[in-house]
């Protein structure tokens, strides 16, 4: 999965038996790095980007059976602990926990940041998994509320630009 992927494609979040991947089609290198496939509650991160979205990253879930490799301008992190699902993928792209990158990245024309500031960074988390688990279902809710009227929002706009194309078209 490249940087590309995390900045653009994907949201907090990636379901990846849900989710189409990019994938390498030999298997005999694939089968090489085995040991590097990403799991469930691993996060990963664009540390490359031309704006100030470096940093944004992507949880993976649903990875069993999916072999999920790391591309180009990507840090993995594995957690030490185990955390509930999603929440990582929210907070880490949270304005609380991005403000916190602002002054760790560094370039001009891309900016890009380090694993080693990364380290140097604080995650704050309720130490129940269970209340993190329902702030990520909270905040997944809310995703899907914001994209179900964005959707309603946009077949408005559709209609409206139709007719105003028409008026357009008919004034002489």
């Amino acid at each position: 999965m490249h940087y590309g992927d995390v900045l653009i494609k994907f949201g907090d979040y990636i379901d990846a038996s849900k989710t189409e991947l990019p994938y390498v089609s030999d298997e005999t290198k694939v089968d090489k790095l085995k040991s590097s496939f990403l799991q469930d509650g691993d996060i990963i991160i664009a540390d490359t980007a031309e704006d100030d979205t470096v940093g944004k990253c992507a949880e993976i879930q649903g990875s069993d059976g999916v072999k999920i490799m790391l591309g180009l301008h990507t840090i993995a992190c594995r957690p030490k602990k185990k955390f509930g699902p999603m929440f990582l993928g929210y907070y880490i792209n949270s304005p609380t926990y991005h403000n916190q990158l602002k002054p760790l990245m560094h370039g001009i024309k891309v900016t890009s940041i380090s694993k080693s500031a990364l380290q140097d960074t604080d995650i704050i988390i309720p130490k129940s998994t269970d209340e993190q688990i329902k702030i990520g279902v909270c905040v997944l809710r809310l995703d899907h509320f914001i994209a179900l009227h964005q959707q309603k929002i946009d077949n408005l706009n559709f209609p409206l630009t139709k007719v105003g194309l028409y008026l357009e078209n008919s004034i002489v």
